[in-house]
């Protein structure tokens, strides 16, 4: 399973739910578009060197998923779609669901502008 940004929040505020849905998933993937949203949050929080070790330490738990080329075309694909559709989403959001595609991954999200997109399935807690 894929983690969204919200996702990782509710990890860091030790979301009970959340830790239940995921206790039994052997391994879960970070898109570095999440990464790098969750790090510029992380600028602004008073807290932000012990969030920056939590978060250094999930990463290093989880597999971090890359941007490529073979993302690109899935990005391109569901960008495309989203527009004949009539449903645009936020722009990262769209490469968090073309890294989902790519993986064949669930993403494990509260936005449900997620529900749009062909193809992957939005796990919610």
């Amino acid at each position: 399973m894929i983690l969204d940004t919200n996702a990782v929040s509710a990890l860091a505020l030790k979301d009970r739910a959340l830790i239940e849905k995921l206790k039994f998933i052997p391994q879960l993937t970070i898109p570095v578009i999440v990464v790098g949203e969750y790090m510029y949050g992380l600028k602004r929080v008073r807290n932000r060197s012990v969030l920056e070790k939590w978060f250094q330490d999930l990463c290093n738990l989880c597999d971090i998923a890359d941007i490529n080329e073979e993302t690109a075309l899935y990005y391109a694909q569901a960008r495309e779609e989203l527009r004949v559709q009539g449903s645009p989403i936020p722009e990262n959001d769209i490469w968090i669901a073309a890294s989902a595609r790519q993986l064949g991954l669930s993403i494990v999200s509260k936005d449900k502008h997620f529900d749009f997109v062909s193809g992957i399935t939005r796990v919610i807690w």
